[in-house]
């Protein structure tokens, strides 16, 4: 049997990571300049993409035990493409599932960073609401330790803004 249809597989987890990398740095400037309408959008077609390379995944496993059975091993879950790669014996198809392999290691690499630098982003703009929060409300009044309950206790947030005026 040929491990064609497996290298075909990983050209299309491979297209799909690259529409996902090319997604997160939309959301990156979606994110920057706080355009919440677009990063819908955005969320909404990385789910799609995320769905689809579940399925390619899938069908991944399925080709890598179909190639492991006409070698006349057990089909095993925990088979990586890096084991296979050691288990072909035909230079030209081990050299193309390699190559495929490396490209798609380079796009999660990329899409890795990407999406840590997305997160620290969306971590910021949440720190920045919560301050100003604090600022427009005041500090949340609630205490970590004991408080006796028999002192009388002004259920108030006096912020910036007196908001009787």
């Amino acid at each position: 049997m040929s491990i064609q249809p497996l290298i075909t597989i990983l050209e299309q987890l491979l297209e799909a990571h690259e529409s996902l990398l090319e997604l997160s740095r939309e959301k990156t400037q979606e994110l920057v300049s706080n355009n919440v309408n677009q990063l819908n959008l955005i969320v909404n077609k990385e789910s799609k993409l995320v769905r689809h390379i579940s399925e390619l995944d899938k069908q991944r496993f399925h080709e890598i035990g179909k190639y492991l059975i006409s070698r006349g091993y057990n089909p095993n879950p925990q088979v990586t493409v890096s084991d296979l790669i050691r288990l072909i014996f035909k230079a030209e198809e081990k050299q193309a599932l390699l190559h495929a392999h490396k490209q798609l290691i380079v796009v999660l690499e990329k899409l890795k960073e990407i999406n840590i630098s997305n997160q620290q982003l969306i971590q910021q703009s949440l720190s920045f609401i919560d301050y100003t929060i604090d600022l427009v409300m005041g500090p949340s009044e609630e205490d970590v330790v004991y408080r006796n309950p028999t002192l009388q206790k002004s259920d108030k947030r006096m912020g910036m803004f007196d908001r009787r005026a």
